[in-house]
C-alpha cells in the first residue's frame, strides 16, 4: 500500500512539473498588454554562415540563405581533415523545388547579371520558410515570395524560436517590398492560394482571454490578400 502511494505521489509530481514547465506563447504585463521584446540571448556556440546560392525555376535572382551553424568542439580553423568535422552539418537551410526551409536569420538577393547582394531586412527575425508562388507566376507572370517568420519574442524567453508566434510576410522575387500581412500577436494557422481569383487566404488565431495559450475560448480570424492589388493589405472576412 505504501509503495503504491509513493508511486501515485511521484506521478502527480511529474505531471505537475510538466504542466508548470509549459511555456505560454505570449507573455503579458500586469496591465494585460503585450510585453516589449527584451534583448535576445547570444549563443556563443554558433557561428553565422551562408549556404551556396539558390535559384528557383523561372526567376532571375539568386537567393543566399543566412543562418547559424553549431560547430563540433573538435573543429579547428587550422584543421582541414574531413574526420575533424565529425557530425557537423554545414548547411543552414533545406531546399525543395519552390521552397527553402530552416531557421534563417536573413536572405541576400542577387540578380544573375550582377555581383551586388541585397539583404532582405535589417531586423532580427527567424525565417522558417520561403515559398515561391509558382502557380501565381504561371497565371499572372507576377513573381512573389511568401515567408513564414517569427519576428517577436512573444514568450519573453530571449530567444526567437518555434515557441513564439509565427507570422506571414510577402515580397517581390528580389526581396523588395518586404511586407508583413498577418496582424501582430496573432498566430498563423495555415494559408492557401486560390488561383481562380488570385487571392492568398490565411487563418490566424488571437489570444482574446490573454492567458498566453490558444484554445477554444480564443478567436479564429479569416483573412485574404488580393494579389492583384500591390498595396498588400489583408482583408478580414467571416465565413461562419
Amino acid at each position: 500500500m505504501i509503495k503504491n502511494s509513493l508511486i501515485i505521489t511521484l506521478l502527480i509530481c511529474v505531471l505537475a512539473s510538466c504542466t508548470d514547465g509549459k511555456k505560454p506563447k505570449i507573455v503579458y504585463d500586469n496591465s494585460g498588454k503585450n510585453k516589449e521584446t527584451t534583448e535576445l540571448k547570444k549563443d556563443t556556440t554558433l557561428i553565422e554562415a551562408a549556404d551556396l546560392p539558390i535559384r528557383m525555376d523561372s526567376t532571375d535572382y539568386l537567393i543566399h540563405p543566412i543562418g547559424f551553424l553549431k560547430i563540433s568542439k573538435s573543429w579547428s580553423k587550422t584543421s582541414y581533415r574531413s574526420s575533424d568535422y565529425k557530425n557537423t552539418n554545414f548547411s543552414v537551410s533545406n531546399q525543395s523545388k519552390y521552397q527553402i526551409t530552416g531557421n534563417l536569420t536573413n536572405l541576400k538577393f542577387q540578380h544573375i547579371d550582377s555581383e551586388k547582394l541585397v539583404p532582405l531586412t535589417e531586423k532580427t527575425i527567424n525565417i522558417q520558410s520561403v515559398t515561391f508562388l509558382k502557380e501565381v507566376f504561371d497565371r499572372t507572370k507576377s513573381k512573389y515570395l511568401l515567408y513564414k517568420i517569427i519576428d517577436k519574442d512573444t514568450n519573453q524567453d530571449q530567444i526567437l524560436d518555434y515557441q513564439d508566434l509565427k507570422s506571414l510576410y510577402i515580397s517581390n522575387i528580389d526581396g523588395s517590398n518586404f511586407t508583413k500581412i498577418t496582424p501582430d500577436y496573432q498566430e498563423l494557422v495555415n494559408w492557401k492560394i486560390l488561383i481562380s481569383n488570385n487571392r492568398l487566404y490565411f487563418k490566424t488565431v488571437e489570444d482574446i482571454n490573454k492567458d498566453g495559450e490558444f484554445d477554444k475560448t480564443d478567436v479564429i480570424h479569416y483573412q485574404y490578400l488580393d494579389l492583384d492589388n500591390k498595396n498588400w493589405k489583408a482583408k478580414e472576412y467571416n465565413p461562419l
